[in-house]
């Protein structure tokens, strides 16, 4: 199973989508991209979230219509002065590391007045897998550097200088950002862009909003009025051509995904909220 919990940390993380089409740049990817540019918005308000938080996810992973409890993704917010420090560990079950194990760490430190990101480490341990990767982003000039390697020692001596977008954001900046919209004003079936870093690419990003929904039974939490949303992926090795993320997020302003569901090339996979704490906003139901 390839990189099962890489894959739903992205989901959880992305309720706005933080897996991209990868489309071509193409005359009318670049006309698109020119429109996404005028629509985006680059800084919100922080209303959503605060520091202290702490939300869990149960991770399952669907074969032949049984559902296995795979593994746990823990997400976290600390305050450090003029920045937030961001957090996602995603980690397999014992029972199911037989199989594949994982220990995948996201680190993000975002502009408490932007919400953009300044640095970003991630530390990704899958089967035999392994990568060491730090991103540091300077928005105002548009220049970031990269280091990657199999290990820190390695990645720390390979720095690589980009130039990136403007309001660009990498996998976890992107959904403390997209919680603080308000979702409340937004009608069926417009979309949200934002462009994220990932894997030394820029990804142009469209989330579609489907409505809200009165009641959504969301295991083990009860029914809960949601927004309903539907993130673009990339379609590749995991996904199809085909797939369809849908995401369940509560209404009140603290705009949780409680559910997370999605097809990938073998079988499916989701996540469910299962703990919570330090929410700035309760769930609701």
């Amino acid at each position: 199973m390839p990189k099962l919990t890489h894959i739903l940390i992205f989901g959880a993380l992305v309720f706005t989508g933080l897996l991209g089409t990868g489309v071509a740049q193409s005359v009318l990817a670049k006309a698109a991209l020119e429109e996404e540019k005028e629509n985006r918005i680059c800084e919100l308000e922080n209303s959503a979230f605060a520091p202290g938080e702490r939300i869990v996810y149960k991770l399952y992973y669907n074969l032949n219509f049984i559902w296995i409890a795979a593994g746990e993704v823990e997400f976290k917010v600390q305050d450090l002065g003029d920045r937030y420090k961001l957090s996602a560990l995603g980690t397999t079950y014992g029972s199911y590391e037989w199989f594949f194990k994982v220990r995948d760490y996201y680190e993000s430190y975002v502009d408490k007045e932007t919400l953009l990101p300044i640095l970003t480490i991630r530390e990704i341990e899958e089967g035999n897998y392994t990568l060491y990767e730090r991103v540091e982003y300077d928005q105002e000039t548009g220049i970031g550097v990269g280091y990657r390697g199999k290990s820190k020692e390695e990645a720390m001596q390979r720095p690589g200088e980009f130039s990136m977008e403007f309001c660009l954001h990498d996998v976890l900046s992107a959904i403390y950002f997209m919680r603080n919209l308000n979702l409340d004003e937004a009608t069926p079936y417009s979309t949200y862009p934002v462009t994220v870093f990932m894997d030394r690419k820029e990804y142009p990003l469209d989330v579609r909003y489907i409505g809200k929904t009165q009641e959504k039974k969301i295991r083990g939490l009860g029914k809960f009025e949601v927004h309903e949303l539907a993130p673009e992926v990339v379609a590749g090795d995991v996904f199809s051509e085909d797939s369809e993320m849908r995401v369940w997020a509560s209404t009140t302003n603290s705009c949780v995904p409680l559910q997370i569901e999605s097809p990938i090339s073998v079988g499916s996979i989701k996540a469910v909220l299962i703990e919570h704490q330090g929410l700035l906003h309760n769930l609701g139901k």
